[in-house]
């Protein structure tokens, strides 16, 4: 009796082994079921499944419906959300404004350069992260930055001029900085709010996205398109290392690689569909996709550069912020 008691306690022992081998993740994103981004994660979700024969089951959650992406940084933070592919959230920690800082990158050779893999912003965000307690996995490269409006562009190409129309910004003094910059009045507004905002008339715009995401997620109310290239919007896959701790080695290995892959595909694909993200706001919605010439846009990032950036510096820390700059510059 006793050594059947013992037989049957080892194999319901080896059966929880085997529970506790697989996993279900959440991940996070902001984007509306059916955006580019939700369909690639769900592929990367498919990947990481079949590569560890269901060990790792990730569910996503499309359209922020886990929370505002910065309440759900500060959930990975502390494990009560698993994952996420989303814009770095400022609140917890200033510095992260490097990541979306205005006029870094001219173009996407400069911008793998300095996001991409080994660049000097993705290693320095990889390294913000960690001191939350999350894992950074991947960088998600999105798209240049624009304007938005829902009603007719003043001036758009000539910074020294006021125009008088009230943009939303995110809570991110680059942002709201650059809106100045370029004559807006900024209003720093959450994104959940951000198309109610512009519906109702509290503001007549937006900066802080592009044109993928104002296609998303504001085309009823995108009248005109600025294509300023404001900044390199770039998104980062991150788990919570409570999470990914609690994986095998060969799990954990598996999802960094595909991860990896998820990247290097990404950055093939990215310039693409910025422009096609463009056309579509012109075709589909008939928005005015206003064309800025060479010059005007080297007129605007040197409005930037004088203006916001000492500023931004002085938020994340002159000598910090300072060599992040020269080494993107090399």
């Amino acid at each position: 009796m006793k050594r059947l008691l013992t037989t049957t306690a080892a194999i319901a022992l080896l059966g929880m082994v085997g529970i506790a081998q697989a996993a279900d993740l959440k991940m996070s994103h902001v984007r509306p079921q059916g955006a580019t981004i939700d369909v690639e994660l769900r592929a990367y979700a498919e990947a990481v499944k079949e590569a560890t024969g269901g060990d790792v089951n990730i569910e996503i959650f499309a359209a922020s419906a886990l929370g505002d992406y910065t309440t759900v940084q500060e959930r990975i933070s502390v494990g009560a959300v698993d994952m996420a592919t989303q814009p770095a959230a400022t609140g917890v920690d200033r510095q992260m404004q490097i990541s979306s800082f205005p006029y870094l990158a001219a173009n996407w050779d400069q911008a793998r350069k300095i996001y991409g893999p080994g660049g000097v912003v993705r290693e320095t965000m990889a390294e913000l992260y960690a001191k939350q307690d999350i894992t950074m996995l991947a960088a998600y490269p999105v798209y240049f930055g624009g304007i938005s409006l829902n009603t007719d562009a003043v001036n758009p190409g000539d910074p020294s001029k006021s125009n008088g129309i009230k943009v939303r910004v995110p809570g991110i003094k680059s942002f709201q900085l650059t809106g100045q910059a370029f004559g807006y009045i900024p209003s720093p507004i959450p994104f959940s709010e951000a198309f109610t905002a512009i519906q109702t008339g509290v503001v007549d715009g937006v900066i802080g996205s592009g044109a993928e995401g104002y296609y998303a997620s504001f085309r009823d109310v995108t009248k005109t398109y600025i294509p300023a290239n404001t900044h390199f919007e770039v998104w980062y896959m991150i788990v919570s290392n409570e999470s990914l701790n609690s994986l095998d080695a060969d799990d954990q290995a598996t999802l960094k690689k595909a991860a990896d892959e998820f990247e290097a595909q990404r950055w093939v694909v990215a310039e693409e569909d910025q422009g096609k993200n463009e056309q579509r706001l012109a075709d589909e919605l008939g928005t005015n996709v206003v064309k800025l010439t060479g010059e005007q846009l080297t007129t605007m990032a040197a409005k930037v550069r004088t203006d916001v950036w000492p500023e931004v510096l002085k938020d994340v820390g002159e000598q910090w912020g300072q060599a992040i700059l020269d080494k993107a510059a090399n």
